[in-house]
């Protein structure tokens, strides 16, 4: 397989793995590379079709669970600690399911254990909804800043904000496309239970696409695992507001970091 493009920050015996969301790409990453960086090898991956990566013969979970594995093997990482948002934490709870022994860490940000049935009238109707405007002829350009707004939580960095405009303006329609029908068939509820690694489940206080109610439902499956909600954020966390974002996850990692023989008490 394909190795996917990527960026990556600092030279740490430990790996942190960033994986965005299907509005995103490597570059969203770019606060936490940048505070991740002294202490960790931080990388972040275009995903399949996204970026300078290539896309995939065929788009589904496992394969893109396996082309993070196989940017794992290119960074010569063992173990990687693991970190997806929206998209790219339904990514992480497939590599959970798949690739276990290759997990240090996992962090779940604005994200879901499942979205349903993808037969159901719900999911049609998201589909749809989503699609219309693509369908219409609109561009992802056209798209971006309307979608980003609302999204963010009230009084957004409009730095972050500007980063994720940037990004989504520039993810091709057919990737976008392709993500968000594969988006409605994903339902991994069945790992939860087994996943044994220290897990951080972080949601936005104003996030309306992965509640923090639910997250925190999501976060009591997991053996462990500590939920934390952000104030005065929304689904796009980690660029409204980076500074409480990275608080958070380097105080996770050092943990980790500090006590890798046994599950954290935090």
């Amino acid at each position: 397989m394909a190795v996917p493009a990527y960026v990556s920050r600092g030279r740490g015996a430990d790996t942190v793995l960033f994986l965005h969301g299907v509005g995103g790409g490597k570059e969203c990453w770019q606060p936490q590379l940048e505070a991740c960086a002294t202490r960790y090898t931080a990388a972040a991956w275009d995903m399949p079709g996204y970026g300078e990566s290539p896309p995939l013969e065929e788009v589904s979970f496992p394969a893109l669970a396996d082309a993070a594995l196989a940017l794992a093997d290119h960074l010569a990482a063992d173990r990687v600690h693991l970190v997806g948002h929206s998209l790219g934490g339904m990514v992480a709870l497939e590599f959970a399911a798949r690739h276990a022994d290759r997990l240090a860490s996992l962090v779940l940000s604005g994200t879901s254990p499942a979205f349903g049935n993808p037969e159901g009238d719900w999911q049609k109707r998201f589909l749809a909804d989503r699609l219309k405007p693509l369908d219409q002829g609109r561009s992802m350009a056209d798209l971006a800043p309307g979608i980003v707004a609302s999204l963010v939580g009230t009084g957004p960095d409009p730095e972050g904000v500007e980063l994720a405009v940037a990004a989504m303006s520039r993810v091709p329609a057919e990737s976008y496309r392709a993500m968000m029908e594969l988006l409605v068939t994903f339902d991994r509820r069945d790992v939860l239970a087994k996943i044994a690694v220290p897990t951080l489940v972080l949601a936005g206080e104003e996030d309306t696409n992965a509640s923090p109610s639910m997250m925190a439902k999501m976060a009591e499956k997991i053996a462990g695992a500590h939920f934390e909600a952000l104030p005065v954020a929304g689904h796009l966390a980690n660029m409204e507001r980076p500074g409480a974002f990275n608080h958070v996850l380097l105080d996770f990692l050092e943990r980790c970091r500090t006590a890798p023989a046994k599950r954290m008490e935090i």
